[in-house]
């Protein structure tokens, strides 16, 4: 994952425009802090329940997953462990090969395999929600934060939600090369028709957490007092165009929440985006971004990366160092929003 909040703290001074929201809410400046129009209980569609994830079954796949991800044999490695859990949980994956062309990380250019797998929805006429994140790791980092995490929670979602009849389909993709510069996403997005997606939901580091007062760290150029100094939070940045994405995360009903979830959810910190302008193409570089370029909805879920985690792109982003139950209510966390969306 890139240094995301560098260009966010870019974005804010230079457009003015970002919103964010807390839950549960805090008081902050109105001038930069404004509430996200929130879905009275009269516009709420009764949800399905979203299934209680299973820790012990996650935990194998981080020790499965949390190695040097970065030559072809490595990541081959890892292709071979999703193709696995996906066939077992029902799935038919497809593997889409890609060139990508040289750029200042990779002046050589890369070949890549991106993984794709989905589940058609109830109704054939409703665009469909995509889950996705990065398998590659940097050449010196085994990966277990960035981003073993979030290939983890698809791997779950592919489990849970495998069966849940919803109205919208459910598409699973898996990017190869996000480390050498978003390659596998964008020969993803550059192969798609806008229309056919509701929108996209992108994962990229979800299982450090801590609570020492000064751990969570702000670019110094935020212009807003930070709502906390503690990185019990997870932040979900999305564009202004679609709020219905961020909508999901923070506006969770007790009946989106099944009674068998022993796991807590973590506090969500959201940031929605003005991407009209030209400024999130050379403000935003990770794998949501080449969805914005082609004004598709997507949102990013993450711990913050290098803001919160010592680990990041370090060989000690080992399993030891994640904060397991943070991790776990985090999969549930967006296991319970994605199938709000499909619902939706």
């Amino acid at each position: 994952m890139k240094k995301l909040w560098l260009w966010v703290t870019i974005l804010v001074a230079t457009a003015g425009l970002v919103i964010w929201q807390w839950q549960p809410s805090l008081q902050f400046p109105l001038a930069f802090w404004q509430p996200a129009p929130s879905l009275s209980q009269n516009q709420r569609a009764p949800m399905l329940a979203a299934p209680a994830v299973d820790r012990k079954r996650l935990l194998a796949d981080l020790q499965a997953l949390t190695f040097r991800r970065y030559d072809e044999s490595a990541r081959q490695q890892a292709r071979d462990y999703i193709l696995q859990e996906l066939q077992a949980a029902g799935w038919t994956a497809q593997l889409q090969p890609f060139t990508a062309k040289a750029n200042r990380t990779n002046p050589s250019g890369a070949n890549g395999i991106n993984i794709y797998a989905e589940r058609a929805g109830t109704d054939p006429t409703a665009a469909a929600i995509l889950l996705g994140a990065h398998y590659d790791t940097v050449e010196v980092s085994p990966g277990a934060d960035d981003n073993a995490t979030a290939v983890a929670t698809l791997l779950e979602a592919a489990r849970l939600l495998g069966k849940l009849p919803t109205a919208r389909t459910l598409q699973l993709v898996f990017f190869d090369l996000e480390e050498q510069g978003l390659f596998g996403s964008q020969a993803f997005v550059s192969a798609i028709q806008e229309q056919a997606l509701q929108g996209a939901v992108i994962l990229d580091m979800v299982g450090y957490a801590c609570e020492e007062a000064g751990c969570q760290t702000y670019p110094s150029m935020l212009p807003i007092r930070p709502p906390t100094d503690r990185g019990n939070f997870i932040a979900a940045l999305g564009d202004q165009g679609h709020p219905e994405l961020l909508q999901a995360f923070t506006d969770l009903s007790t009946s989106d929440v099944s009674s068998n979830q022993s796991v807590s959810l973590p506090l969500v910190l959201t940031l929605a985006i003005p991407t009209f302008g030209g400024l999130a193409p050379d403000l935003v570089r990770s794998d949501h971004a080449p969805f914005w370029d082609k004004g598709i909805g997507a949102v990013l879920i993450t711990d913050t990366a290098n803001f919160r985690n010592p680990h990041y792109h370090q060989p000690t982003d080992t399993i030891e160092t994640l904060n397991l139950p943070f991790f776990n209510g985090s999969v549930q966390l967006v296991i319970n929003a994605v199938a709000r969306l499909l619902q939706s």
